[in-house]
């Protein structure tokens, strides 16, 4: 971790341009897929089949723009990722065919892939001494954002023209500009961290803790999609339970993460605590996934009662999760390649959401009861397994910081100036 004083005006920024961003993705995501089947008449499965194919060409983004950040400086690349993220939004209201959506929707994704690992190396800047817990309180505004997004997308959807729909298209875009104005003035153009002569740009491949790490985290990241994909689908087919009760899901997920991020982010901030945090939150996802599936076995009445109660256990989870992500993200990765490092961490999030649609609806849903159970073992298995693995990278990262740090503590004065 980076041994430098936090400035709060630096965090302000950040944690400011990332709630305008945010906002204008609630806006966009939460109508995107209505304006490009309603409004631009493409069929469904070619807008399947367009997203997907610009996810898959997005994950090549991670690593490249992560070097760049570390050679240049994180908030360079941040900033002209927003750019072209700005430009790709303001261009799907101009899009008629598959083709010109696919080419958008596969730059947008590129660049959405290259801040995201600009942006990792930033936090890790901004965040000075406590780039977790920094993150972690990042996170709850970031939620907030989506949220006040999406409720402001609701007035379009009730709308429903081809106007109000390229509203939400072109607000998204003035957020990435907004959002990159507001970088440029308040967070500083960090200069990047002298390099050691063993560095390479694809070091993190060669860094087998690491990559076991990212493994786990991308394997736990399908509870993500618990929430948001699984837990809907078996209300709706599985129970008896009103429909509001699929709305009260999001409601109570969003809210427990925005009240619990921050306070409980700020308890995991070294690696071994993030090895701990991951553990706790197999354990609850373990308690969780069975009191889901339970929710098909209960009269009408008693299934609200017990879906928020299981909501509200993984939501916890959930917290502690992406805690200990942070935390171990960010505390094993060196200072010099933090960029490199959260753009790999990006590629494999990225690539479990990708394949969690598949998993969950094509084998959990499938099985039923016995996958849902399956479902909380494997959580608490990979939960488990956050320690070892902990306990391992720090072993293996022991010469590298007695050598190391010596020489990044002295080189640290100057290594900043503000654009």
């Amino acid at each position: 971790m980076l041994r430098r004083s936090a400035d709060s005006r630096p965090q302000l920024a950040l944690i400011t341009a990332s709630f305008v961003s945010r906002v204008g993705n609630g806006l966009f995501n939460t109508a995107a897929v209505l304006y490009f089947t309603l409004v631009v008449h493409l069929p469904a499965t070619q807008v399947g089949a367009g997203l997907t194919i610009a996810g898959l060409c997005g994950l090549a983004a991670g690593i490249p723009a992560g070097n760049l950040a570390d050679r240049y400086g994180p908030r360079a690349v941040w900033l002209t990722a927003l750019g072209v993220q700005a430009a790709t939004m303001a261009a799907f209201v101009r899009i008629d065919s598959w083709l010109a959506f696919t080419l958008v929707a596969t730059l947008d994704r590129l660049a959405a892939t290259a801040a995201g690992a600009a942006g990792g190396a930033l936090v890790a800047r901004v965040g000075g001494e406590r780039p977790a817990a920094f993150r972690a309180r990042l996170r709850t505004f970031v939620n907030l954002g989506v949220v006040v997004g999406t409720l402001g997308a609701a007035v379009a959807l009730q709308i429903n023209t081809r106007p109000a729909y390229t509203a939400l298209i072109l607000a998204n875009a003035a957020s990435f500009a907004g959002a990159a104005l507001i970088a440029l003035l308040g967070v500083p153009n960090y200069r990047p961290l002298p390099r050691p002569k063993e560095h390479r740009q694809w070091s993190v491949l060669a860094d087998r803790p690491y990559m076991t790490f990212v493994a786990l985290y991308s394997a736990m990241g399908l509870q993500y999609q618990v929430i948001s994909l699984l837990l809907p689908i078996w209300l709706s087919s599985h129970t008896d339970a009103p429909r509001w009760t699929v709305a009260a899901v999001y409601a109570i997920n969003s809210g427990v993460c925005v009240l619990l991020q921050s306070r409980l982010g700020s308890k995991v901030e070294t690696p071994k605590q993030g090895g701990r945090a991951f553990r706790l939150a197999g354990l609850l996802f373990l308690l969780s996934c069975p009191l889901m599936a339970l929710t098909a076995d209960v009269p009408a009445w008693v299934a609200p009662a017990l879906t928020v109660l299981a909501v509200s256990i993984h939501s916890v989870g959930e917290v502690w999760e992406s805690s200990g992500g942070y935390a171990l993200g960010y505390g094993l990765a060196p200072d010099h390649a933090q960029g490199q490092y959260q753009g790999f961490v990006g590629i494999g999030f990225d690539a479990g959401q990708a394949l969690a649609p598949l998993v969950l609806t094509g084998a959990v849903l499938a099985l039923g009861h016995i996958g849902w159970l399956l479902l909380g073992a494997l959580f608490a298995a990979v939960g488990a397994a956050g320690p070892p693995v902990t306990a391992w990278a720090e072993h293996t990262r022991l010469g590298r910081q007695v050598v190391e740090l010596p020489r990044l503590d002295a080189e640290q004065q100057g290594t900043e100036h503000v654009g």
